[in-house]
């Protein structure tokens, strides 16, 4: 086949402008004209289609083994008829004899420009789908471009982000051209005629993560580490975090001076509640720590390290369930452990814990009513500004009030078998928890 210099230039101009290999154009070319060759001249060679890289040429190739007696003459040649091509062939080589049809001209040059546009999109969307590999689970910001059957598609330069319901944050409204940060999710390819879609987040727990990464210096150059992340999107967070350096306190590098940093991610989540705690590798103080703001009396944990007792004071009982048992679904979430919450008085009945995991009751000389007066004294102080002499304003008594006044009333005796967080329910209590967080 004669030249073609304008398929060369076309190549090179998609080269140069869409950053597409021109090689791979080059081989799908070459790929479909077997088909097409095979297709409009019914043949059932084996079939090499080259085209020159230079200028453009097509030629066709029937491709046939050599051997000694020939059976199959569209597949195979003898060796003596090898040797009149080339000296060089031997037995079991394969030669490349010329078949090129006289009428393939046209049939390459419809072929070229069906394959070119084809492969023009399936590279367009490998390149922005290996581009957006390399953000897999990290914070991208765009503008909403439209929504459609609550989908947000969000504009970032000449591609599309789609957060879809599933992954909005609940009770968050979207507007056209409205700025909006997100984390992109696994990328995988839909295969879809159309531009790749990039999947995104508002609702994943790493996008909390990813925020306090932006905002505290000392999360980004690793100094504090974020170690777990439990979340239900719209109402309260979990964060646990740790430090490499002794010097540098975790939970206050995250709160930040006057609580700009927590503020400024809050602020970004349209007031979710975010409660940070240490991470410790001790389960029984992770656990303790994960109830917060309610004070943990003890903790047990079981002999295949899976679940844990905790016991509270009465009057931190329903703190650390929360409304509709967030806190602590949250808290298991957290650690990995199924938690068994029971008040003191009734941990005493059942003996529900042994002596010794108590926290305060390891020294022999104190005794555990005497332990757990300190401990009301410490709930007291995390609850009061003795300084200021002003309640904390997240904890203030008449808010308070509101949100677990009436215990008896809401949280009968029977609290073992209603509000025992476990795996099994665990699933139930996520579906339910639409309401306001503590």
């Amino acid at each position: 086949m004669p030249a073609n210099s304008e398929l060369i230039d076309t190549i090179g101009l998609i080269e140069k402008e869409k950053g597409i290999d021109k090689e791979v154009l080059f081989e799908a070319i070459e790929s479909s004209l077997i088909s097409a060759c095979k297709k409009n001249f019914g043949t059932s060679q084996n079939i090499r289609v080259v085209i020159d890289r230079s200028t453009g040429e097509v030629n066709v190739f029937a491709q046939k083994n050599v051997v000694e007696v020939v059976e199959d003459d569209v597949l195979e040649i003898s060796l003596a008829d090898a040797k009149e091509i080339s000296l060089e062939y031997q037995l079991d080589d394969v030669v490349d004899i010329v078949v090129t049809p006289r009428d393939f001209g046209r049939i390459s040059a419809q072929t070229a420009k069906q394959v070119v546009v084809q492969k023009f999109r399936e590279a367009e969307r490998n390149k922005v789908l290996n581009e957006f590999k390399e953000w897999e689970f990290k914070l991208l910001s765009g503008s909403v471009e439209r929504i459609e059957r609550r989908n947000v598609f969000i504009s970032m330069g000449t591609n599309e982000l789609m957060l879809a319901p599933n992954e909005q944050i609940p009770g968050e409204e979207y507007f056209f051209n409205q700025r909006l940060r997100v984390l992109v999710l696994d990328i995988k390819d839909s295969g879809g005629r159309g531009g790749p879609v990039i999947p995104v987040s508002r609702a994943h727990p790493d996008f909390v993560a990813r925020l306090f990464e932006q905002e505290v210096p000392e999360v980004s150059d690793g100094t504090v580490t974020i170690s777990a992340v439990a979340r239900e999107a719209g109402f309260r967070t979990k964060i646990a975090v740790s430090s490499q350096n002794p010097n540098v306190d975790p939970v206050g590098s995250c709160v930040g001076a006057g609580g700009n940093r927590v503020n400024a991610v809050v602020n970004e989540l349209n007031g979710e509640k975010i409660d940070i705690i240490t991470y410790s590798e001790n389960p029984k103080e992770f656990i303790a720590s994960s109830l917060s703001p309610a004070v943990v009396l003890g903790v047990g944990i079981s002999e295949d390290g899976k679940s844990a007792k905790v016991v509270v004071a009465d009057n931190q009982l329903s703190l650390a369930i929360g409304r509709e048992g967030q806190n602590a679904r949250l808290a298991a979430k957290l650690t990995g452990f199924r938690i068994d919450i029971k008040s003191h008085s009734n941990a005493l009945e059942e003996g529900f814990l042994a002596r010794e995991e108590y926290f305060d009751a390891e020294n022999e000389n104190e005794s555990i009513d005497d332990a757990i007066e300190a401990d009301y004294a410490e709930a007291a102080a995390e609850y009061y500004d003795y300084e200021d002499d002003e309640y904390d304003d997240e904890y203030d008594d008449e808010d308070y009030d509101d949100e677990y006044d009436d215990y008896d009333d809401d949280y009968d005796e029977d609290y073992d078998d209603e509000y025992t967080v476990t795996s099994e329910k665990q699933g139930k209590s996520d579906s339910d928890s639409d309401g306001d967080s503590d």
